[in-house]
């Protein structure tokens, strides 16, 4: 229970900081990816202000030997940079560039009661499970070709 309290209060700051920062307005996201055009530099803010929050939280929460909330820390142990992490980036961000929404900011602008978060969630679903049908069909075939070919 004290845990999906945490979670349901660290949803919420994590929506009103989005909607205070106006990343949920997809114009001034779009505004702020157009560097050739009409450039709105505002949002450059928004990133500098949680990076910078980001790095000096980890400073000091990466010091505690187990989470506050949690039996161990959940850290990337993948490092490299390979095939996977690049086209998967620039998907993201062919996405976020034609829509104005990556996923945090498109369930926050839900509650605008307009249309655009709502067609981004229908196809950042089905995007979702496409990928997830696709690897598990690669999973299946992998593991017949190491049966069938020993």
């Amino acid at each position: 229970m004290k845990q999906n309290l945490i979670a349901l209060l660290s949803g919420l700051l994590f929506g009103l900081g989005l909607s205070v920062s106006q990343m949920i307005d997809r114009d001034r996201v779009l505004g702020f990816l157009d560097v050739q055009g009409n450039w709105d530099p505002t949002l450059l803010f928004v990133l500098g202000g949680a990076v910078g929050v980001t790095i000096i939280a980890f400073r000091f929460v990466l010091r505690l030997p187990q989470p506050i909330f949690g039996d161990k820390f959940y850290l990337p142990t993948k490092k490299e940079i390979d095939r996977p992490l690049i086209i998967g980036a620039a998907i993201f961000g062919i996405g976020w560039g034609i829509a104005g929404y990556c996923p945090g900011p498109g369930i926050t602008a839900l509650v605008l009661g307009i249309w655009n978060p709502v067609l981004f969630m229908i196809a950042f679903i089905i995007g979702s499970l496409t990928y997830q049908w696709y690897t598990n069909k690669l999973t299946k075939s992998d593991r017949f070709l190491k049966k069938n070919t020993g």
